[in-house]
């Protein structure tokens, strides 16, 4: 079977640090990943600007940008994307985005499985809706386990706080764990 599950070949699918010139389409990709939470009464999410160039390239430039390509090709755009932070000696995924076409084919799966092996850390973090099918049920079957309070991090504690003051706790969300498989 694929590395993405059943119709899913992720092993040919090119992911890499984005270009410069990718950084833009990344802001599209962005705009579309978040329509679907639309359908389920998130308005402001689907509505929220995705991250603006400046804070892109910072996330190119340190190596901690991932895209999904089809071929890799110059020009081509990304149909993915992930961000990842070092918070508290863990990668934290601060974002993980596919295009809407591209849902469930395995290119979430596919980056933050690449992520992993790349960040050379012993756990991903990340936090997310609880009740969102594509967010907390999907990290579930990725491996993500929830943290309880107990557990938190003073940085995933300082995350879930500006989270707060963005107003993103109008809908259930937690903190998640996945240890780092060991990797040749």
């Amino acid at each position: 079977m694929p590395p993405g599950g059943p119709g899913c070949d992720t092993g040919r699918m090119p992911i890499r640090v984005p270009d410069p010139a990718d950084l833009p389409a990344l802001r599209a990709l962005e705009r579309a990943a978040g329509e679907p939470f639309r359908a389920l009464g998130m308005a402001s999410i689907a509505d929220d600007e995705p991250p603006p160039l400046t804070l892109l390239t910072e996330y190119q430039r340190a190596g901690r940008a991932l895209a999904a390509y089809d071929s890799g090709r110059p020009g081509e755009p990304p149909h993915g994307y992930l961000l990842w932070d070092r918070i508290d000696g863990c990668a934290h995924i601060e974002q993980v985005s596919v295009h809407p076409e591209r849902a469930r084919r395995g290119v979430g799966r596919a980056l933050i499985d690449r992520a992993e092996r790349e960040c050379g850390l012993p756990a991903l973090t990340l936090t997310t809706f609880a009740d969102v099918p594509w967010n907390a049920p999907y990290y579930t079957r990725l491996g993500f386990r929830p943290l309880t309070a107990a557990e938190l991090t003073p940085g995933l504690r300082a995350v879930r706080a500006h989270e707060a003051e963005l107003g993103l706790d109008r809908w259930p969300r937690l903190c998640m764990r996945r240890e780092a498989a060991a990797h040749d």
